[in-house]
């Protein structure tokens, strides 16, 4: 699927950001369908994180509190990051699914820490990949998700058959890597969605209008805004590019998703308590089912979303969820979505 050519002599630009890879053994060349599986790739991932994010959000009981703030400004965020590498996908002609997440053990879909140098697991234990409150395992794993691209940039490791990558920065690298290649089959301005504009004054676009270097210009400024966002990927600085920057509602805007989760893993929050299934009776378990039932409308909303159809509802549904989460939190159950 993956053809290959000699290198060239000297550096080449990766992309708009100015980062220069120097290869020293080959080029991969990406086809249109292994970056359409990478775009589900990174939309499958982005939304992974807002069912385990917002558990642990609303399992926090004092929502004045900076925790609940940090959280729910990254809860935030992911929402906008499925809507950037939504615009991304539907560029390229790819209309996004979106199938149930699937919570279990420690796996988190198309990352294998372990693969990162130094191994951020060794710090980060234990952690869980499972639904659950903001304790250590939980907190663990946001850290782990968002952990920072420390090597400095090389060649991305691509191959028709990568699935996994150590960290975001690099999963989405191969992703701006492979986009630069297939310009030519970028065609922007298809099923095109912008729910977060007021948010982001500082940003000269959330979504792909153009074609060719412009509409190319456009892919990377969203893949920029969600490693920026997420890891802080610009590692010199404390503070994430001010053009990336939520200019409403963050109560610390310039704080990436890491150093926000840092700052909350210093002081874990009081949660609800969980009451044990021993005691709990089968006629009890209605607020689970009622978070899986509109969890599942949801879904079903953002696919006829960004397929370019008007699922009307879709707020009212985000904030449903929400509220669903909260319910379960305080009737003494984990939320499940399966």
């Amino acid at each position: 699927m993956i053809e290959s050519r000699p290198p060239p002599n000297g550096p080449v630009l990766l992309t708009s950001r100015k980062d220069y890879i120097y290869y020293t053994m080959k080029i991969d060349k990406w086809t249109l369908p292994h970056l359409k599986q990478h775009l589900q790739f990174a939309i499958d991932l982005e939304f992974w994180t807002i069912p385990f994010y917002m558990s642990a959000l609303y399992s926090i009981v004092d929502r004045t509190s900076d925790a609940f703030q940090f959280v729910q400004s990254v809860v935030n965020q992911e929402m906008l990051h499925v809507q950037l590498a939504a615009n991304i996908a539907n560029a390229y002609g790819m209309s996004p699914t979106f199938a149930a997440p699937v919570y279990e053990g420690k796996k988190i879909p198309h990352l294998d820490f372990k693969l990162d140098d130094p191994d951020p697991v060794r710090r980060f234990s234990p952690f869980s990949a499972e639904i659950g409150p903001m304790d250590q395992e939980r907190i663990n794993a946001m850290c782990l998700i968002e952990y920072p691209e420390w090597k400095s940039p090389e060649p991305p490791d691509l191959s028709d058959t990568v699935t996994e990558y150590p960290n975001i920065g690099a999963f989405y690298r191969a992703i701006a890597f492979g986009a630069t290649q297939l310009t030519e089959d970028l065609n922007g301005g298809v099923n095109q969605v912008d729910l977060f504009s007021a948010y982001y004054r500082n940003l000269p676009s959330l979504t792909v209008t153009d074609r060719g270097e412009a509409g190319l210009n456009q892919v990377d400024l969203l893949i920029q805004a969600i490693t920026e966002q997420g890891e802080g990927i610009s590692r010199a600085r404390e503070d994430i590019v001010y053009s990336f920057q939520n200019t409403a509602t963050d109560p610390a805007p310039q704080l990436s998703h890491f150093e926000k989760f840092i700052k909350v893993r210093r002081k874990l929050p009081e949660t609800y308590p969980v009451t044990p299934l021993s005691e709990l009776s089968q006629s009890s378990f209605g607020p689970v089912l009622i978070l899986r039932e509109n969890f599942a409308a949801l879904r079903a909303a953002l696919e006829k979303l960004f397929s370019g159809k008007n699922p009307g509802d879709f707020f009212r549904l985000m904030v449903t969820v929400g509220a669903d989460i909260q319910n379960c939190w305080t009737e003494g159950f984990t939320p499940r979505f399966d």
